[in-house]
């Protein structure tokens, strides 16, 4: 076997990538919170859920996810017979690691009564455990086909979930989970940079917290920011939700303005995502070359995660295609 070399220095990236993707009949997906070079070569580039659908749809041999674990998960659970490889084993998810399996099991057992209504961004164990996973563009279409009587878990972010509970009248029972990229938001400096631009209308992720999201004139995924970036009034737009969503609007709509909305000391870098961050051009590289690290899983536990996914895309079946399940303003 020839020794592969160790230091990457003088390596052209770009051009090993394309060699590798070639080489591995390899499918390479970047989620929108990805840094701006990792986009631009993927071959797939949206929301967690999408990216895993459109890879199984094709006939790669591996997928490289460019993303975070419960992502690449996904993706195993979808296409079992395809090697997925995760730049960076290390990027996680405060909202997965906020829901251990063991701790959402007894929660789950104490509220008997209670179907589990649960988050994507979670473990495969934790689907494994729910009724149904639902996204932030799906969860309105899924709950709506839930009757009011029957009692429901939804976790882990009991930010979506308390805007749901707002929304509709609901009264899930929410997991204390919360996301520190759209934690981080200051509704003080949000209104100061209102302030400045009066006319730029508000769009928020329903992972930012209540005082973010009162103000937000559109509220839904990073798809459904992404469409709505397109169609909003005027040439300005504020955006509450990890800021490397802009490169994409910027790529579509170079005419118009993008203002990453501020965390409490002004600055926008602090909303950058730290787990999305550990992947870099040369962890793909690696990645691709060696075939690691790589997503194993038990086939039990793949299928019993299936379940939870399937009952999603049944249930939202009107709307499955159209970005992250879709990209229609939330609550439309």
């Amino acid at each position: 076997m020839t020794a592969q070399p160790t230091n990457l220095s003088g390596l052209d990236l770009r051009a090993e990538i394309d060699r590798l993707r070639k080489e591995r009949n390899a499918v390479i997906l970047a989620h929108y919170y990805q840094r701006p070079e990792i986009q631009d070569l993927a071959d797939f580039v949206g929301d967690s859920l999408e990216l895993s659908r459109k890879a199984a749809a094709t006939d790669a041999d591996v997928i490289a996810f460019c993303g975070v674990k419960f992502m690449a998960d996904t993706a195993k659970i979808l296409s079992p017979d395809k090697i997925v490889v995760l730049p960076d084993l290390d990027a996680g998810c405060s909202l997965e690691d906020s829901c251990p399996p063991d701790k959402f099991k007894a929660f789950r057992e104490a509220h008997p009564d209670h179907i589990a209504l649960t988050y994507i961004n979670c473990s495969t164990e934790v689907k494994a455990l729910s009724d149904v996973i639902v996204t932030s563009s799906s969860a309105e279409t899924i709950l709506a086909q839930i009757p009011e009587s029957q009692k429901i878990i939804f976790g882990p972010d009991r930010h979506l979930g308390g805007y749901l509970n707002r929304k509709f009248g609901r009264d899930m029972l929410l997991w204390p989970g919360v996301c520190i990229v759209h934690e981080a938001f200051s509704e003080t400096e949000l209104l100061k940079l209102k302030a400045q631009h009066p006319a730029a209308p508000i769009a928020a992720h329903p992972e930012c917290p209540p005082h973010i999201v009162d103000h937000a004139d559109y509220v839904g995924s990073t798809s459904g920011i992404l469409q709505y970036a397109k169609t909003m009034p005027g040439d300005t737009l504020i955006v509450a939700t990890e800021p490397h969503i802009i490169h994409q609007m910027e790529l579509a709509m170079p005419e118009k303005t993008f203002i990453g909305a501020p965390g409490a000391d002004g600055n926008c870098n602090c909303n950058i995502c730290p787990y999305m961050a550990l992947n870099t051009m040369e962890k793909l590289y690696l990645a691709l070359r060696d075939l690691q690290p790589r997503i194993e899983m038990d086939e039990d536990l793949r299928l019993a995660a299936k379940k939870s996914l399937d009952r999603m895309l049944d249930m939202a079946s009107g709307t499955v295609g159209l970005g992250d399940l879709g990209a229609k303003p939330f609550g439309a």
